[in-house]
């Protein structure tokens, strides 16, 4: 449920929860060509494949290349996901890197060092470099239907002349499905999911799933709400629109039931509004320009709701790493809240 706080916001500026604040300085990787491909672009050399590439992604575009793409760009999160599969790409676009210099949360084990950043903020994406990059394919997420994910308005039709593009749903999908399709595209890109890490690390998912459905069980009634804070509003999203939280509700996660605006994602409420809902936990978005919990503690509004007092906030990761490796710990982590959580509201 993404939401932007920039000022003139378009349609899915407004999705984009946390934006990415910070300057990206873009950094060309050097060296050894072999030393930056991936596991997987290598191990598809050595297999020998050659000949057209296609795959069809959530657009239902037939998307087609000559060969196996090696030279890949995409937003950060998806870059993320597919760097989890071996698959590493040459450039991202999206939030990468803190003010502080730090990898963003969206960039998970990416080496920030190692790869361009052509952009770093909504609305951030340096068409010169892209261009120069000679990319075979661009991939991103897609919040909604046929609009790519950090890919500017004002600039897409250059940005797609240039290289096929790959959209994949982040939204009006379940988290299962979500999963799936990077690993669909990671193997058509030549990773092996028949090996023993990604086999594992799925295993370790379902497990996380089957945990956080038995807390929903032990501790019946318990209601979270999906928070997300700016200086100016408080957003609660609505649970079955998102690819995560909706299936927390398919694993029995009871969510309070916004009110939602145009776009369907989540209702915007002034502080003094906050505690329009009743919620025995808070699922905070953990992304870098939202404000956190711990800098909302001049707000009484805030500090006088029952799951605060009670300390029943958990981070939620709003953007997720659409990886097993990565999808795995959220799952872990609200299992645990729900399991502890007390009835306040």
């Amino acid at each position: 449920m993404p939401i932007s706080r920039a000022s003139h916001l378009s349609r899915r500026g407004l999705l984009a929860a946390g934006g990415a604040i910070g300057l990206g300085a873009a950094l060309a990787a050097c060296g050894d060509d072999d030393k930056k491909k991936g596991d997987a672009q290598q191990a598809a050399e050595k297999s020998g494949k050659s000949g057209p590439w296609s795959f069809k992604d959530d657009r239902g575009k037939a998307v087609e290349t000559k060969s196996t793409p090696k030279t890949i760009v995409a937003f950060t999160g998806t870059a993320a996901a597919l760097h989890d599969y071996g698959v590493e790409v040459k450039a991202v676009f999206g939030p990468t890197k803190t003010k502080d210099g730090k990898p963003d949360v969206q960039a998970g084990d990416l080496d920030i060092n190692k790869v361009e950043i052509l952009g770093n903020v909504w609305g951030e994406f340096n068409v010169e470099k892209y261009a120069a990059l000679g990319a075979d394919l661009l991939v991103t997420d897609m919040w909604e239907k046929d609009a790519l994910w950090y890919v500017p308005d004002n600039s897409k039709d250059k940005i797609l002349k240039l290289a096929p593009s790959v959209a994949l749903w982040a939204a009006q999908i379940s988290m299962p499905a979500a999963l799936q399709r990077r690993a669909d595209l990671a193997a058509a890109l030549g990773a092996d999911l028949k090996a023993a890490k990604f086999t594992e690390a799925k295993a370790r998912f379902e497990k996380a799933a089957a945990r956080l459905r038995a807390a929903t069980k032990a501790n019946p009634g318990v209601t979270v709400m999906i928070g997300s804070a700016s200086a100016d509003l408080f957003y609660v999203s609505a649970a079955k629109t998102s690819a995560d939280t909706a299936y927390f509700q398919e694993l029995g996660v009871k969510f309070v039931e916004p009110k939602v605006n145009a776009q369907g994602f989540f209702e915007e409420l002034s502080w003094e509004n906050v505690g329009k809902y009743k919620a025995d936990v808070i699922m905070m978005d953990n992304r870098s320009t939202a404000v956190q919990p711990d800098a909302l503690k001049s707000k009484p509004t805030w500090t006088g709701l029952p799951a605060v007092k009670a300390g029943q906030i958990t981070p939620r990761t709003t953007e997720p790493i659409y990886s097993y490796d990565k999808c795995t710990p959220i799952l872990e982590t609200l299992a645990k809240a729900i399991e502890t959580a007390k009835k306040v509201a």
